[in-house]
C-alpha cells in the first residue's frame, strides 16, 4: 500500500468507478470530479500521482496542472492526462501543461496498470535518491558535529573533489559519486571523545593516537553498506590522511597505494583549509596557498593531483566564490 494516494480526477462518476475498478485493489485512491476540487484535493493529500481527464467544465485538465506546477507543494507531483482527447496536438498540449504521460479514452485496464507502476516507480526512486541525499548529508555533518567553526567545509570540499576528478579523468558519473563521498571523510570523529575533539590546545601523544583512529572507525561505519557509493566514501574514510611519502595513517600508504579517491579529497580539503578562515586563523590569499600546496606536492600530497588542481584553479575559484554567495545569504 502506497503511503500517498493516486488522486484521479473526472468530472464523469462512470470512469471514475472504472478507475476505482482497475486501481482500487492494489492502490488508494482519492477522487475529485472537477478542476477547483483537483487543487484541494492535491494540497489536501499530497499524492504520489494525478490521473487527470482533460474535458472538465469550467477547468479543464490543462489548467489544472498548470495550477499544479505553479505551486511549490504540488509541482513536483507527476500528471498523467486520461482523455478522449488524443490527437497530436492535444498530447503536445498536455506535455506543455507539465503531464508525463498521456493516457487515450476508452481505458485500457493493462496499459493503465503499466503505465501507473511505471510512473510510481519513478516516484519512488525519486524520494529514494532523495533520502540518499539526506543519510549523506547527516553523515556529513555527523562527523563535523563538534567543528563548529568549519561552516559549509565539508560541501565545498566535495565539489573541489568533483572538480579535479574530472580534470584527472574520471567520468561525470563517477565524479559526482565522489562529490557525494567526500563530505562523509571524517564520519569516524564520531567515535572520538569530546574533550580530544574539543581540547582548545596541542594534543598530547596519548591523545593524539586516540585521534588517528576515527579513519578506521569511518570505515567500519560506512563499509558496512555494499552501495558503490558507500563503499566509495568509507575507502575515503580510511585513507584520506595517508601522505604520499608515507608518513600518513592509519597504514603508512605511500604514493599509487593510496587510492585515488582519497588523494583526490586530500587535495582538495587542503586548499579548503587554507582559504578558509577559522577563528584562529585569517584566509590565506590565493599566491600563498598555491605556493604552499606546490610545496606540499610530494611529501603530503600527489605532485600529478596538484598541478592538475591549480590548472583548474579558475573553476575552482569560481566554485569559492559560489560557495562564498551561499555562505553570505
Amino acid at each position: 500500500m502506497l503511503r500517498k494516494p493516486i488522486l484521479c480526477v473526472d468530472d464523469e462518476p462512470g470512469n471514475l468507478d472504472l478507475m476505482r475498478a482497475i486501481l482500487g485493489k492494489d492502490y488508494r485512491l482519492v477522487c475529485a470530479n472537477g478542476g477547483e476540487s483537483a487543487l484541494s484535493a492535491a494540497e489536501k493529500h499530497r499524492p504520489a500521482l494525478i490521473l487527470l481527464d482533460v474535458e472538465m467544465p469550467g477547468m479543464d485538465g490543462y489548467q489544472v496542472a498548470r495550477r499544479l506546477k505553479a505551486q511549490a507543494a504540488t509541482a513536483d507531483i507527476p500528471v498523467i492526462f486520461v482523455t478522449a482527447r488524443n490527437a497530436a496536438r492535444d498530447e503536445e498540449a498536455g506535455f506543455a501543461a507539465g503531464g508525463v504521460d498521456y493516457i487515450g479514452k476508452p481505458l485500457n485496464p493493462r496499459l493503465l496498470v503499466a503505465r501507473v507502476r511505471t510512473h510510481l516507480s519513478l516516484v519512488r526512486a525519486a524520494e529514494l535518491e532523495a533520502s540518499y541525499r539526506d543519510a549523506i548529508a547527516m553523515l556529513g555533518e555527523a562527523g563535523h558535529y563538534n567543528d563548529s567553526d568549519t561552516g559549509l567545509h565539508i560541501w565545498r570540499m566535495a565539489e573541489y573533489s568533483r572538480c579535479l576528478a574530472r580534470a584527472s579523468g574520471w567520468d561525470e558519473e563517477d565524479a559526482a559519486l565522489l562529490e557525494l563521498a567526500a563530505p562523509m571523510h571524517d564520519t569516524g570523529k564520531i567515535g572520538i571523545p569530546d574533550s580530544i575533539l574539543k581540547k582548545p590546545g596541542p594534543l598530547n601523544a596519548e591523545e593524539w593516537q586516540v585521534m588517528k583512529t576515527h579513519p578506521v572507525i569511518g570505515h567500519q561505519i560506512l563499509s558496512k553498506s555494499k552501495a558503490p557509493l558507500f563503499r566509495l566514501a568509507a575507502e575515503v574514510a580510511l585513507y584520506h590522511h595517508e601522505r604520499w611519502d608515507g608518513s600518513g595513517y592509519p597504514e603508512g600508504l605511500a604514493g599509487e597505494a593510496i587510492p585515488q579517491s582519497a588523494r583526490i579529497v586530500a587535495v582538495a580539503d587542503v586548499f579548503d583549509a587554507l582559504t578558509m578562515k577559522r577563528p584562529y586563523k585569517e584566509a590565506w590569499p590565493l599566491e600563498r596557498v598555491v605556493q604552499t600546496l606546490r610545496e606540499l606536492g610530494g611529501n603530503h600530497l600527489d605532485v600529478r593531483l596538484v598541478d592538475i588542481f591549480l590548472g583548474a584553479m579558475d573553476e575552482i575559484v569560481a566554485i569559492a566564490a559560489r560557495w562564498e554567495q551561499r555562505e553570505q545569504g
